[in-house]
């Protein structure tokens, strides 16, 4: 493997390497010129007429996989060529602290255990409950089964606490501390699986194309709010939820209502040793009205059902859980206003409409479709029919509707393809074998297309899952980035065998569209950059460090 670059460890690392560029920046910044920053940034290679030229000249596709839930470390912890493997990182890097400040002594139990229900793989049973993986040393660990063996990527975990306030207290302002204490799994948040280099499709894909090895979620928490930047890159609003049902869902802090840390109850356990936290109230809504935890989507498919006698189309607006409407613009609305196909392919998508909001078979996940939450794809809007598709079923052209566009060559300009929730690699409802064989199907199929020669696709988790990393993510806006992840860029342009360390997050997939299409800059890239611009560091890249044109 070879690298492309050192790695930043820390914003102000992320500073163009070459001088003009670099000029240009300290430049920018020293004029107060933050709101315009990317743009001038941008300006050098533009003049040159270079690689913008070459960007639209050769992308006439960009696919995007979104999986869900993974660390870095837990399926790449030691690829070769990264810059941080965890076999180099120092015991003082990674141990983790106590609710109070001390550092634990060794790791807590797994609160409820690592594989509760068992499960029959290949004629075997697993099963590890809480006493079963007990005095843990205070270390990251290879995932093992009852026996000691590596624990197969095809069992299914109990899941994680994935949640906005709760990755803030465990990233502990870049300590990575607070994994073990602010979790509801003890221990298992710092295991990862050790075998992914012999077993993972994905090991292999990242192999003969780019890795990202300092890539991060864009936002703090969980799937809801991370698919919300994927297209948008800003927080839903939910300003009267004071004066509606959901008061009940305002989270109480303790350090203000535009803070990270959330209060803790009296009766919370005083260590991690003793059990997981308990808080007064950990809310999806902000007490100053931002919704940050998982909400329902207002139309259907929703896990809301209609109201009694009301719009079978609708969640129930009335419910404390159903978001409302939001209006602001996505990157789907800039794209049809630029005149660029675009579409969101959902997998089960119509399987879950006609199971009438049930759709538990196949896994269909309703959080996971944010443009179900805009008004401008409401049902029978001309938006709604054209751009949010079914991805249909399972690993087949003839069953899933985006594979199937693949191999007919009529894919759109840009498409987002989200899997079935058995097949995203989710903890708790899914395993890593099943979803990592379908992506690599995926691939294989996009690789034959014959839209392949002009096509950029990323492969990316919407977050973390609640899993431990040990590399800080770099201080961005109130809402990110949270933790590392993985993102692998696969293309004809990718550069191959390599791995990139340049900075990125999920807006740098918006980045990389916006430039690739010449659209305006959304607003809330906008507030990531003018944030970074205020420390007098460069914001996420748009991705094309990774690729390489000849």
């Amino acid at each position: 493997m070879k690298d492309t670059a050192p790695a930043p460890q820390a914003p102000t690392a992320d500073l163009p390497s070459n001088p003009a560029r670099r000029r240009i920046f300290q430049a920018a910044t020293a004029a107060g010129l933050a709101t315009t920053l990317p743009s001038i940034v941008d300006a050098a290679p533009k003049a040159k007429g270079s690689l913008d030229a070459k960007l639209k000249a050769s992308v006439k596709n960009v696919v995007v996989i979104y999986l869900e839930n993974r660390s870095f470390n837990n399926l790449f912890a030691n690829f070769p060529g990264v810059a941080a493997p965890l076999s180099a990182v120092p015991a003082a890097a990674y141990a983790q602290k106590d609710r109070n400040g001390t550092t634990l002594t060794a790791l807590p139990k797994i609160w409820g255990g690592m594989v509760p229900t068992p499960q029959d793989i290949g004629g075997k049973k697993y099963v590890l409950n809480e006493d079963q993986v007990v005095n843990l040393p205070n270390a990251p660990f290879k995932l093992v089964d009852a026996e000691g063996k590596p624990l197969p990527e095809a069992v299914i975990t109990r899941d994680l606490w994935h949640l906005f306030y709760h990755n803030q207290m465990q990233i502990n302002g870049g300590k990575n501390d607070g994994f073990a204490a602010w979790g509801n799994t003890g221990g298992m948040v710092m295991g990862y699986y050790g075998e992914t280099s012999k077993n993972l499709g994905l090991w292999k894909i990242a192999e003969q194309f780019t890795l990202c090895d300092n890539f991060f979620m864009a936002a703090f928490g969980g799937s809801y709010l991370n698919h919300q930047f994927l297209i948008s890159g800003r927080t839903p609003e939910y300003f009267d939820a004071p004066n509606t049902a959901a008061k009940k869902k305002i989270s109480v802090l303790e350090d203000g209502p535009t803070g990270t840390r959330l209060a803790v109850a009296p009766t919370s356990p005083a260590s991690a040793m003793d059990g997981k936290p308990v808080f007064v109230n950990d809310g999806a809504i902000t007490p100053d009205g931002y919704a940050v935890n998982t909400m329902a989507p207002p139309y259907q498919p929703s896990y809301v059902r209609p109201a009694a006698g009301g719009d079978l189309a609708l969640a129930d607006p009335l419910d404390p859980s159903t978001l409302p409407p939001q209006s602001y613009d996505t990157i789907g609305d800039l794209l049809s206003a630029k005149g660029v196909s675009w579409a969101w392919y959902g997998g089960a998508w119509q399987a879950a409409l006609d199971a009438k909001g049930g759709g538990e078979k196949p896994n269909f996940q309703f959080h996971h479709q944010p443009f179900n939450y805009f008004k401008s794809f409401a049902p029978g809007t001309p938006a709604r029919a054209k751009h949010l598709r079914d991805g249909g079923l399972g690993d087949s052209p003839i069953s899933n509707k985006f594979i199937a566009d693949v191999v007919a060559g009529k894919l759109p300009a840009v498409s987002f393809y989200k899997p079935q929730g058995n097949l995203n690699l989710h903890a708790g409802y899914s395993d890593i074998e099943s979803g990592d064989a379908h992506i690599a199907n995926v691939i294989e199929h996009l690789k034959k297309s014959p839209q392949w020669k002009d096509m950029v696709v990323v492969i990316t988790f919407d977050e973390n899952g609640g899993w431990w990393d040990h590399v800080a993510p770099p201080k961005g806006d109130r809402w990110g980035p949270g933790s590392r992840i993985p993102a692998i860029i696969v293309s004809p342009f990718a550069k191959k065998g390599q791995v990139d360390h340049s900075f990125y997050d999920t807006t740098s997939i918006l980045r990389f569209i916006t430039r690739l299409h010449g659209l305006p800059l959304l607003h809330g890239l906008d507030v990531r950059n003018k944030a970074f611009a205020s420390r007098n560091a460069l914001p996420p890249g748009d991705l094309t460090g990774a690729l390489s044109f000849r």
